[in-house]
């Protein structure tokens, strides 16, 4: 690592190491060992800028102003997407009515090959029952 690198590094993410990207802790820790001097000046400032940033109030918004921004933010999003997105919308649309068309299709395959196939085996059983000998009509009618 080189100083810039460190020094930058330090400026973005301060003079606590738990806030450093994991990828680079282990080479700006081998700098500050080799070079005190240099990684010491750094981190004191950035210490001290650290320190501002901690004893800074934290501000608080009002209801409305929040209510507002949240209000303009979401008008601004529906406008800018619908102009954007509109070719899109009408996309779905029209996988949305296949997938349906699909679904209902499907549906009536199945109720039309189940009451042929219910038929046929009622028509079975009632033949295979009359060719039994004493049977009762309340067995063979169901």
């Amino acid at each position: 690592m080189t100083a810039e690198r460190f020094i930058a590094l330090v400026a973005a993410y301060g003079a606590d190491e738990r806030r450093w990207p994991e990828s680079e802790r282990a080479a700006a820790r081998a700098f500050k060992a080799a070079q005190p001097e240099a990684a010491r000046a750094a981190l004191l400032e950035a210490d001290a800028l650290d320190a501002l940033l901690h004893a800074a109030p934290t501000p608080q918004v009002s209801a409305a102003l929040r209510d507002r921004v949240i209000a303009s933010a979401a008008a601004a999003g529906l406008k800018a997407g619908r102009r954007e997105r509109h070719w899109l919308d009408r996309l779905t649309l029209i996988f949305g009515a296949g997938w349906a068309a699909a679904a209902c299709a499907g549906v009536a395959a199945g109720i039309v090959m189940t009451s042929h196939l219910t038929a046929d085996a009622q028509a079975d059983a009632v033949l295979y029952q009359s060719t039994l000998v004493g049977v009762d009509d309340a067995e063979v009618l169901g």
